[in-house]
Parts: structure tokens; C-alpha cells; sequence
């Protein structure tokens, strides 16, 4: 009588996960709220070259259209596609990495070549490459499994196109992508079963190196003295840092209310990208923040959750790609977070599926939604039904 018991209520389950899914659409629609009341200002101060008061709402609306569209297109392609084109993906992402580097095509933004024009919207190849990355990781980690102990046949031929994916991004320069995507590769390959020899010394290898690149180029120094201590510099190195900390501080528990940001009226650079959570934290408080911190860290836990289902049902490269999806939502929360508090050095990257930007909204919907056909393929093999 359990076993039917347990065996009905296993087939009358959702077929999808429906509290990844809300929390994934409910930062989508707090991040439009949120980037509209952030933009205001800004968009207000660009009336000289056509904006008005709702062009980034507008824009990100439309970004988010595009990018949910294309999610229910991935969430329909079977995993075992997106494995077979693993490699051909990750050489795509290589060769946009390529492009982008190069006079004419890419486009300057900043002091940072790291967007291709297409007319109406610009793309940025470093989302994507996070996301095939993942999945090149993940085919490469199960089609080497026989074999990862091995340093020359198992860990070298990755780290060789890591490097190369590493320099292209270096060029742009977009050391926060690097990083991010750095972590992924790292905790796929560990999770599949690197040698934990090898994986202790490229841990190492990565510190040693990312210190070397710190002080080896000026501005991202700069910006290491200037987090160290915001305030010894508040109108020049520490200006970003300062600003942010003062609207976290202005929040307090309920924060001043949607729409009151004293911060995003020109004082804070990037209010509506970089450090959009430092506006949330401003209007809505603590309380405001903690809540988007714990939907990041219930999609990592789902993530992870889904990949144990999947090791269950032997499906290893699904389990790797989960877990990967998991880091990147993980890593790339928690720096930007870390950056908003004071907590780690300005770097550029967004807050994923809240801040601006079409091709990071992208990226990521199309990660969620993958992740989401994932467990979706798992329910239907826990049911008795083809994958």
C-alpha cells in the first residue's frame, strides 16, 4: 500500500519545477522594477541624444521578451543535444571571443572592447561564453572520465583551452568574466572526478596567477587600493565603493521606499547594472536584500538538487551541467554582491537576471531554462517515460 501510495504521488508531482521556476520569474520581474527605478535619473540626464524617462525600461522589457522566448525554445531541445553540440557551441563562443578583439568589429565601450554591434542591440560574447563553457566542461569531463587522474591526457588538454579562453578575455579586458568562468571549469572538473593532486596545484596556479594580473596592471590595482579603504579616496579611487555603502546605509531594515533612492539621482555610477543591488538595498532595505540573496541561494541548492537526481538516474553530463549552472548563478551573485557591500574589489559584473543588459539576461534564461529541462527529463524517468 506505501509503494502505491508513493508511486502515485510520484506520478500525480508536477513535471517541472515549478519553485525554480517562479523564483527565476520573480527576480526577472524585480530586476525590470528595479532597473526602471534606477535608470530614471540617468535616462532623464540623456535627453540630448533622444532617451527619456523610460528607455532603459523599455529596452530591458524588450530584452527580457527576447530572452524568455528563447528560453521556452531551449527548455524544448533535449539535453542530450545540447551535449552533442558542446564542442561546436564552445568554438562559436571562441570565435565571437575573436571577433570581438578585432578594430571595426568590436566594439569600444569604457576603455573595453567586449561588445559586437548588430544594429539595434550590441552583443556581448562573454555571457555566452559562460554558458558554453558549462556545457564544454561538462561533455569534456564525461568523455574523459576514463582518463582524468591523468595530468597530460586528462587535465592538460583543458587547461590549454582554458588559457586560450582565459587570453581572449584578458584582451577585452573582462577579468570578471575570466573569473567567473574560471570557477565553473574548476568545479566541473573537480566534481567529476579530477585527481586531487592536480586540482590542489591549479587552485595555486589560479591565486598565484590572479594576484600576478592584479599587480601587474595598474587600474585593477587602483581599484584593489581603492576597496581596501573607500573613504581615504571618496571623490576618486573609492567613489563607486563609497556611494554604494552609503545607500546600503540609508536602507536600514525596510529601506526609504521603491522609488526614493537618494543614491541612483547621478551620485552612484552603474546604478542600474553594476550596482543595482545597491539601489535595492537603498529602497527596499535589509529585508529587500536578504530576500534576493536567499532566491540565489535557493536556485544553487536546486541546482544541486537536480544534479543529484541526476547522478541517480546515471545521467553524469546533465549532473555536471546542473552543478556548473549552479556555480556560475553562485559565483557571479556573490561577487557582485561582495562588490555592492565592500566585501571584495569593484569589478564589472552584473547581478544575473536583475540587472540591465540584453546579453547577460540572455545567457542566463537560457541557463535557467536548461537547468529546468534537466529536471524536467528526470521527472519523466522517475515517472517510467522516455527522457
Amino acid at each position: 500500500m506505501i509503494t502505491a501510495m508513493l508511486n502515485r504521488n510520484r506520478l500525480n508531482a508536477p513535471i517541472y519545477d515549478q519553485s525554480l521556476l517562479w523564483t527565476v520569474l520573480i527576480l526577472l520581474g524585480l530586476g525590470l522594477v528595479m532597473v526602471y527605478s534606477a535608470s530614471i535619473a540617468i535616462a532623464e540626464s540623456e535627453k540630448a541624444v533622444g532617451y527619456n524617462s523610460t528607455y532603459y525600461l523599455v529596452r530591458q522589457a524588450i530584452f527580457m521578451v527576447v530572452s524568455v522566448s528563447a528560453a521556452f525554445v531551449a527548455f524544448n531541445i533535449p539535453i542530450a543535444w545540447w551535449q552533442k553540440m558542446a564542442p561546436y557551441l564552445f568554438l562559436i563562443g571562441l570565435s565571437l571571443l575573436i571577433l570581438v578583439l578585432i578594430p571595426g568589429i568590436g566594439r569600444v565601450v569604457g576603455g573595453s572592447r567586449r561588445w559586437l554591434s548588430l544594429f539595434v542591440i550590441n552583443l556581448q560574447p562573454s555571457e555566452l561564453m559562460k554558458l558554453f563553457a558549462a556545457m564544454y566542461v561538462s561533455d569534456y569531463t564525461v568523455r574523459k572520465a576514463a582518463v582524468m587522474d591523468s595530468f597530460t591526457k586528462g587535465f592538460m588538454p583543458m587547461l590549454f583551452v582554458m588559457l586560450l579562453v582565459g587570453g581572449l578575455l584578458l584582451r577585452e579586458p573582462d577579468f570578471g568574466a575570466f573569473a567567473v568562468i574560471a570557477a565553473i571549469s574548476i568545479s566541473i572538473l573537480w566534481l567529476g572526478g579530477i585527481n586531487g593532486r592536480i586540482f590542489a596545484g591549479l587552485l595555486v596556479l589560479l591565486v598565484v596567477g590572479f594576484v600576478f594580473l592584479i599587480w601587474s596592471s595598474p587600474y585593477r590595482l587602483e581599484r584593489v587600493i581603492g576597496f581596501m579603504d573607500p573613504w581615504a579616496d571618496p571623490y576618486g579611487k573609492g567613489y563607486q565603493l563609497s556611494h554604494a555603502l552609503i545607500a546600503f546605509g540609508r536602507g536600514e531594515w525596510f529601506g526609504v521606499g521603491l522609488g526614493a533612492s537618494v543614491e541612483k539621482l547621478l551620485y552612484l555610477p552603474e546604478a542600474h547594472t553594476d550596482f543595482l543591488l545597491a539601489v535595492i538595498a537603498e529602497e527596499l532595505g535589509f529585508v529587500g536584500v536578504l530576500t534576493v540573496v536567499g532566491m540565489f541561494a535557493w536556485i544553487v541548492i536546486r541546482a544541486f538538487s537536480i544534479a543529484k537526481e541526476c547522478i541517480v538516474n546515471e545521467r553524469y553530463f546533465g549532473a555536471l551541467l546542473a552543478q556548473g549552472l549552479g556555480v556560475w548563478m553562485g559565483v557571479q551573485g556573490i561577487i557582485n554582491m561582495g562588490v555592492n557591500m565592500g566585501l571584495l574589489p569593484t569589478k564589472g559584473l552584473t547581478l544575473p537576471l536583475l540587472s540591465f543588459g540584453g546579453s547577460g539576461i540572455l545567457a542566463n534564461c537560457i541557463a535557467m531554462a536548461i537547468l529546468l529541462r534537466i529536471d524536467y527529463e528526470n521527472r519523466r524517468l522517475q515517472r517510467g517515460l522516455p527522457a
